[in-house]
């Protein structure tokens, strides 16, 4: 019987956050980014197991870590490659010698801590439904098409665009098999950004599912301001039942009954 199985990587250096150690690993209410972005993974009822590569010099780091929040799902902390995607294919290929063929595998970015509940168990089903899962969000933006950067080439509908964020989620087998495919060629991974680029690059179709406003990636200062208040609004929606809109909306109610004051 198939597994659910998470590869997270974590092996950015930290390079556009100009920080002193790699920005997984700064922490954010006292918690490593990457333990916040595990712990989601951990505490989902439908993940089996979590496969985790990071950079080399960090793994005894890491390995401390996963001790520290009881993070028992991590089956394995592997060292990165050269590339994102060659950490991923290293991450694949052990998890492929661990688990059936037919288990389903959720790639996703060790920097995305804000990832719902929901969105991991919509990967899920969308793999049994469809064969693969690209966590999408509509654009609230315009987006242009521009090849030097200096002039407007294209300017496409904004409701036919879309951010593929994370989450990105396959068959073990079929991924592994689109990775080597990929590998076979002399360019291997020039301009393949992510696994839905690598399976349309072999024309395999790509099935969307509505991601969650939020699922940042913690990449540059501002981003680490966002998740700061992103968690603040959980821990007010924890705290007192509703988030901050309800609440504004309710109070915005009371107003309208009570009517406009006299005077």
């Amino acid at each position: 019987m198939g597994m659910n199985i998470a590869v997270i990587f974590a092996g950015g250096s930290g390079v556009r956050m100009g920080a002193g150690v790699p920005k997984q690993f700064l922490e954010i209410n006292g918690k490593p980014i990457i333990v916040h972005t595990l712990q989601l993974f951990q505490f989902h009822s439908m993940i089996d197991k979590i496969y985790l590569s990071v950079l080399k010099d960090f793994i005894p780091y890491m390995e401390d870590l996963t001790e520290e929040y009881r993070l028992k799902k991590v089956a394995r902390v592997l060292p990165g490659g050269e590339t994102a995607q060659d950490s991923i294919y290293n991450a694949l290929k052990v998890a492929e010698a661990e688990n059936p063929e037919d288990s389903i595998v959720l790639i996703h970015d060790g920097v995305r801590p804000f990832v719902s509940y929901d969105v991991i168990s919509r990967n899920i089903e969308g793999v049994k439904q469809n064969g693969n899962a690209i966590t999408c969000t509509s654009c609230y933006e315009t987006i242009l098409i521009s090849g030097d950067g200096k002039q407007v080439e294209d300017v496409p509908f904004r409701k036919e665009t879309f951010a593929a964020q994370a989450p990105q989620s396959f068959y073990l087998k079929d991924i592994i098999a689109a990775h080597d495919a990929v590998r076979a060629r002399p360019s291997r991974y020039e301009n393949m950004v992510d696994a839905c680029t690598i399976i349309r690059s072999q024309n395999i179709p790509a099935h969307m599912v509505k991601g969650n406003r939020g699922n940042i990636k913690v990449t540059t200062p501002e981003d680490v301001y966002m998740f700061r208040a992103l968690l603040q609004y959980k821990e007010n929606e924890q705290a007192f039942g509703f988030g901050i809109t309800d609440h504004i909306e309710a109070r915005m109610s009371r107003a309208k009954e009570a009517g406009p004051c006299e005077g």
